[in-house]
């Protein structure tokens, strides 16, 4: 069984979501990449055993495995169908997006390292950061996304890792990647970016020079709400220690995930682009409303973001954020009139999901704490499904005007 290396290197989007990283022919000639349920892998003597252990401590392994934690014929479908849509060399599926960056993180961060990450990061990403690492005895430093004066000041020596995200949580503010790449570079740190909310679809942050991309592919990548699982990807040589730790530490995803995203990720493409459409459909209705005071969105011209967007995004995406005019009753009253967008904390599937960030994500901070962060009691973020933008249209419209 081989990888089709054509599709992988000439395909455009919705051709690679389909069929990059696929083996021809399949076990039993079958059309779906097949679920590999095992364990462990048998050899079948002790040449064959050998001959696997010494092209392993070379790194020289082809369709071959010796036991799950390091690796599932499942598992490698999906990754490397990630990979060719992202264009890098090699990806790494794990157990949730956390789990991406936190291995990232662990297997290059030394004790006494330090990381600088941008603010407006997901949250959980910045308690890592700042609150566990310090167990580790490794320094953070936040500065403001885009401000690169701030960036370039808070390079220590033992710094080893930029962070950002783009588009970022929950403003989506916008990472001139280009730009970002070239202060790592120059200074010999490898750049990160978290690129759950711009897809390989809208962007591609290794063509312009990152190091390492992380992904939920909770989100976007396997579409459907039914998955945990996250992505790491990059050059071979970079990610090899950290595929090692990971063998070690164990936090891997399972054949039965890896199943369920070689099957999301064969609609990426046509999804993105419907989410692509509603978002700036959504965004532009918002904006023209009377009750809603702000709107957050790179493809609305009003975004600080929206130059550099348009710059290196093929789309805008499909998550926005608003303030609606009053406070949180007024909030409250607006999205419980709401008919198709569910209630729920994530985003990047088929439904329609709508999050409430003061008394959700930031649910154990008081209103005048969750204003400090930048997070008013009249904030809406809107994950934008696959349903027609006419009918969520119509429905923002008659929730906004009860």
């Amino acid at each position: 069984m081989t990888h089709n290396p054509t599709i992988q290197e000439n395909g455009l989007p919705s051709t690679c979501s389909v069929h990059a990283g696929e083996t021809r022919p399949k076990p039993g000639h079958a059309l779906i990449d097949p679920i590999f349920q095992t364990s462990t892998y048998t050899f079948d003597n002790m040449a064959d055993a050998v001959t696997y252990q010494e092209a392993h401590n070379k790194g020289h392994v082809d369709d071959r495995f010796e036991y799950g934690r390091y690796g599932n014929p499942t598992v490698a479908a999906s990754e490397a169908r990630l990979a060719a849509l992202e264009n890098a060399e090699t990806a790494i599926q794990v157990a949730s997006g956390m789990a991406a960056l936190t291995f990232t993180f662990l297997s290059m961060l030394p004790s006494g390292s330090h990381i600088v990450m941008t603010d407006d990061s997901y949250r959980r990403t910045r308690q890592f950061v700042e609150e566990h690492l310090k167990k580790f005895n490794i320094g953070c430093t936040v500065v403001p996304l885009g401000d690169f004066a701030a960036l370039e000041s808070a390079i220590r020596p033992e710094t080893r890792i930029l962070f950002s995200e783009t588009p970022s949580n929950p403003y989506l503010y916008i990472l001139d990647v280009e730009r970002f790449a070239e202060v790592g570079q120059r200074r010999g740190i490898l750049t990160v970016i978290d690129a759950t909310f711009s897809t390989p679809i809208n962007l591609r942050p290794l063509d312009w020079g990152i190091d390492i991309i992380t992904h939920s592919a909770t989100k976007y990548l396997g579409g459907h709400h039914d998955l945990l699982a996250g992505f790491i990807a990059g050059k071979e040589k970079v990610l090899k220690p950290v595929r090692d730790y990971i063998g070690i530490l164990g936090g891997i995803s399972d054949p039965n995930t890896a199943y369920l995203l070689l099957r999301g990720m064969k609609t990426l493409g046509l999804r993105i682009r419907q989410q692509n459409a509603s978002g700036q459909a959504v965004a532009e209705f918002l904006a023209s409303h009377p009750a809603v005071e702000q709107v957050w969105y790179p493809g609305l011209k009003t975004h600080p973001g929206h130059e550099i967007a348009a710059r290196q995004m093929k789309g805008f995406g499909g998550v926005l954020s608003f303030t609606i005019k009053g406070g949180r009753q007024e909030t409250f009253r607006f999205i419980d009139a709401l008919q198709i967008p569910h209630i729920s904390p994530s985003l990047g599937g088929t439904e329609s999901l709508l999050l409430h960030p003061a008394s959700m994500a930031y649910s154990d901070l008081t209103a005048e704490q969750c204003l400090q962060v930048g997070i008013p009691q009249n904030l809406v973020r809107f994950s934008l499904g696959i349903e027609d933008p006419e009918d969520l249209i119509a429905d923002l419209a008659q929730a906004l005007n009860t």
